[in-house]
């Protein structure tokens, strides 16, 4: 008995040790492999042993916390490359108008007799605006995305794009065709400042006439702002909504222009879960096209 029991006592023994390798084997890759993660590159996944189901369920939940973890890190690296180039766009922009600030100043200091007080003042106030517009611009930029979701309301936007028209004093007359019941959910102040950013454009470059359209469709709103005037060429469609860019046209109509209103008002769009794009009018100008997700009766009703 006493030599059956310490036979059974080693069996039991080997079987525990072989069973206990075997399933602390893959926690040893497991943490291996867990062990050599850096975060700057950052593995989209870890072995999954096929013969331990626990083990398994835990390297399925490390593998989706790895895949969060690299799509913050994706993330984090394209807002930091963002901000890099809008810190060199903005450097680069601010450049111009400092430079014919300390231009004037430095001429009038080294001859303070000869320098002209009316002229002077009109060139250094010219500067200074185009600063303050700069700035305005940037800070307008970085309240988009920080503006709280409790700031938005349900809104017909055909009514706020008739108000805000109401408002203004344009040099060209504008023709409206909206289509009312048309509800979003929008900060009305945002929206507000997108159409103003795509009316001052049309009404740079239009000839004759800026048509305005609002219309629904299923799942969307559209607002439509159009002009007469040469249009944008195809390979310049995507290119005008980019920070500081200024086509040749519109630098020749607008010299106090900082290339900043429709980057604002694709921002502005995204920050709504919407789109703004470009298009070739029937009138032959430039047609830009708003479209946010529209908010049904039903969802209306519950919210």
């Amino acid at each position: 008995m006493g030599l059956r029991t310490v036979e059974l006592i080693v069996l039991v023994g080997w079987s525990a040790w072989k069973v206990a390798g075997r399933l602390l084997r893959p926690l040893g890759t497991i943490r291996a492999e867990l062990a050599a993660i850096d975060f700057r590159a950052v593995p989209a996944r870890i072995s999954e042993p096929g013969d331990a189901q626990e083990i398994t369920r835990l390297c399925r939940t490390i593998n989706k916390v790895l895949g969060r973890m690299s799509k913050a890190k994706r993330e984090v690296e394209e807002i930091a490359r963002r901000q890099r180039q809008f810190a060199f766009d903005v450097s680069h922009e601010l450049r111009n108008p400092i430079a014919g600030l300390l231009t004037h100043l430095e001429d009038a200091q080294q001859d303070p007799r000869q320098a002209r007080l009316p002229e002077l003042l009109g060139a250094t106030l010219y500067q200074v605006e185009r600063l303050q517009a700069i700035t305005d611009d940037m800070l307008s930029l970085a309240r988009i995305r920080t503006c709280a979701s409790a700031e938005r309301q349900q809104l017909d936007l055909a009514a706020l794009v008739q108000n805000e028209i109401s408002h203004r004093a344009d040099r060209l007359p504008v023709r409206l065709q909206l289509t009312h019941g048309s509800t979003v959910s929008a900060v009305p102040s945002q929206i507000g400042r997108l159409l103003a950013n795509l009316l001052d454009n049309a009404q740079r470059h239009s000839e004759h006439l800026v048509r305005v359209e609002v219309r629904a469709t299923h799942a969307a709103v559209e607002l439509a702002v159009s002009d007469d005037g040469p249009g944008i060429a195809v390979d310049d469609r995507e290119r005008v909504f980019h920070r500081f860019t200024r086509l040749d046209d519109g630098r020749r109509l607008d010299h106090n222009g900082t290339g900043l209103g429709l980057a604002i008002a694709r921002d502005i769009a995204h920050a709504h879960h919407g789109t703004l794009s470009v298009e070739e009018s029937t009138a032959g100008g430039a047609r830009f096209v708003l479209r946010l997700p529209r908010v049904r009766s039903r969802e209306k009703g519950s919210s």
